[in-house]
This record gives structure tokens, sequence and C-alpha cells, in this order.
């Protein structure tokens, strides 16, 4: 009789527990349906790509949020007896799980600072691409690069750990300000118009990066009132410099970090277009080398030894 007693008393005791154990399985398995469904209903009515991602991380990190509410209200009345064995877990939890916890550090700072965000481009070491998804533990990565131009995507997603932030320096190609000062190079032979030349390509790029102009130089400065950052040059810029074979021209210019490729192609397209209209005040400069044969060689057998094998 007395087992049977001492059972029952077990069980009743185990029972509060087992009652607090189903609200909280419960609870989270509504919570994850009423995810799945907002997500779905997310995807369906919204079109535009960075909106959506937003609007999905957004549900996954308030379900979090009202799941951990739900856990420790449920668990309140029985935590302060835990005390001391939670602290001695959360110690041989943080030696296990170093990296672990220093990519959730890393979430943390890439969240409530400047780091990057979604859409940035960015280089971790000589990682190269788009950031695509921000994580907990990882940001994914579009990447750019590797066996093609540096500029184009090559299909791979990378993963890195957040914890490359306290680690590794991160360039970001945008952030601030989503611009980059780019040049071409362009080789002219000595004869041709040094002003004409100059002229043309000032007009060239006025026509095909002048609309960045205002852009660029109101996003400069609000960039001065974050850093110390002194006036820099915004509008196109031609510079020269004589070489031995050459003239060499240089445009320098600021183009929005995602069209540098594209910009490229219609600067030289232009300026190879006029300067075939230029009626030889433009003419393009070029060194090849071509050997078509070898020079005889004459060897003098006075000097040499009879039974020497040549």
């Amino acid at each position: 009789m007395n087992d049977i007693l001492q059972k029952w008393s077990q069980w009743i005791g185990l029972y509060p527990l087992i009652v607090k154990l189903s609200v909280v399985l419960l609870a989270f398995f509504m919570i994850m349906g009423m995810v799945y469904i907002l997500k779905s209903r997310i995807n369906t009515l919204v079109d535009e790509s960075t909106t959506r991602y937003r609007m999905r991380k957004a549900v996954t990190l308030i379900a979090y949020l009202i799941f951990t509410v739900i856990v420790i209200a449920t668990f309140k009345k029985d935590m302060s007896g835990f005390a001391v064995a939670i602290g001695v877990i959360a110690g041989g939890i943080a030696f296990a799980l170093q990296e672990v916890i220093i990519s959730i550090a890393g979430w943390l700072a890439i969240t409530f600072s400047s780091f990057y965000r979604v859409g940035d481009r960015i280089k971790i070491g000589s990682i190269y691409g788009d950031v695509i998804d921000i994580g907990i533990l990882r940001t994914t990565l579009m990447e750019c690069g590797a066996w093609v131009n540096s500029d184009l995507y090559n299909g791979r997603i990378v993963r890195v750990t957040n914890s490359f932030i306290f680690k590794d320096p991160v360039y970001n190609y945008s952030g601030e300000f989503p611009f980059l000062w780019d040049e071409i190079i362009l080789p002219i032979r000595y004869g041709s118009s040094v002003e004409y030349t100059r002229l043309t390509l000032m007009n060239i790029a006025n026509d095909v990066v002048g609309d960045f102009t205002e852009s660029v130089r109101e996003s400069w400065h609000n960039l001065s009132k974050l850093y110390a950052v002194e006036y820099a040059t915004i509008e196109p810029m031609v510079t020269i410099a004589a070489t031995d074979n050459w003239i060499e021209f240089t445009l320098r210019y600021v183009v929005d970090f995602k069209k540098r490729r594209s910009t490229r192609d219609q600067l030289f397209t232009r300026f190879l277009v006029e300067a075939e209209k230029s009626e030889g005040k433009i003419q393009m400069a070029s060194q090849t080398s071509e050997i078509v044969s070898f020079p005889k060689l004459h060897i003098h057998s006075e000097n040499i030894p009879e039974n020497t094998k040549i």
C-alpha cells in the first residue's frame, strides 16, 4: 500500500511538468504552422525580392521571440532551482561551442551595425560576391569571380560563418556609398590630336556616366556626415602620360557598383566609334612583336680541339 501511495505521489509531482512540456510543444507546433502560413502568403502577395526577404525574416524573428516568452512564462517558477545547474551547463557549452557563440555574436554585430546588409557586394578574404542572406550562424553569398570576370556571378553559393568579421577584414563595395571609382586606359599614337582626344573622352564620359553625378554627390555628402572624409572629385576626369610607345589617356569616373562592367563596355564602344569618325585625329596605338626566324650561327673551329663533339 505504501508503495502504491509513493508511486502515486511521484506521478502527481511529475504531472505539472508533463502539462507544461505539453503546452510548450503545442505552442511550438502552432507557431511553426502560423509561420509557414504567413511565409506562404508573403511569397504570394509580395513581388519585390528585397521586401519579401525582409518580411520573411521579420516573421521568423517574431516567432522566435514569442516562443521564448512562452517558454519563460511556463517554466518561470521552476527556473530558480536550476540556477546552479544552468550555470555549470552554460560554462561547458560555452567552451565546447566557442565558434558557434562567436558566430552568434557576429550576427548581432552585423545586425546592429553597418558592416553590411542583404544586397551589398562584399569581399571576405578571397570570397567576393553579393549578400543574399544573413543567418544567425552564417552569411550566404552569391559568388562573383573565380573562373569568370570578377564582376559577374559564377553560379556558386558560398556560406561563411559570421565569426569571420572578428578575424578578417570585410570589404564593402556598396554600403553607405554605393559607387566605385573606375578608370579605362587608352593608348593613342603620337601625332594624334591630344586636345581633340581629351574632349572626345570627356563628352563620352558625360553622356554615359553623367547621370550618376548628382546621386554620387548626394551620397558622398551623406558619407561625410558619418566619417572624416575629404571632398573627392566626382566628375569624370581625363589625364595623359607620355610613354616610350604612345600617349596614354586615362579616363577616371564614378559608376554604380553593379554597373562597372557594362559601363566600361559602353565607354570603349563609344570611343572606338568616335575614333573611326575622327578622320585620323584619333589613332589607336598597339605593339605587336613577331619572331619570323632566328639568325644563323657561325662557329669557327680553329680553336676547338679535334676530339670535341658539337
